[in-house]
């Protein structure tokens, strides 16, 4: 396959993260697995771009993605259970009258 069909496939799933972010500014959760949509969007250019290149350093950089992907996702799901205990509500109005 070339190198242009591998780079359109992703563009799909980008495009709906991007557009599913713009659209919904209430819905936390949502938000946050748009986000990792996209992040998995960026991991599948990092392993496309090293074979066409022939250097297998961006698996290498995917892993770390990957990495800080889950450690993003465990923060922030502990930052929404507390926000939720201390407020009773994880809406963004109420995050976003937060000062730190």
């Amino acid at each position: 396959m070339d190198l242009v069909n591998y780079l359109t496939f992703p563009m799909i799933p980008s495009l709906l993260g991007i557009w599913g972010i713009s659209l919904n500014k209430r819905n936390i959760p949502i938000m946050s697995t748009l986000i990792e949509l996209m992040l998995l969007v960026v991991n599948f250019n990092f392993l496309v771009f090293p074979v066409h290149l022939d250097d297998m350093m961006g698996q290498l950089f995917a892993l770390f993605v990957l990495t800080m992907a889950a450690a993003e996702s465990a923060i922030g799901l502990a930052i929404l259970v507390i926000t939720f205990r201390i407020r009773g509500t994880i809406a963004v109005e109420s995050i976003n009258c937060m000062k730190g």
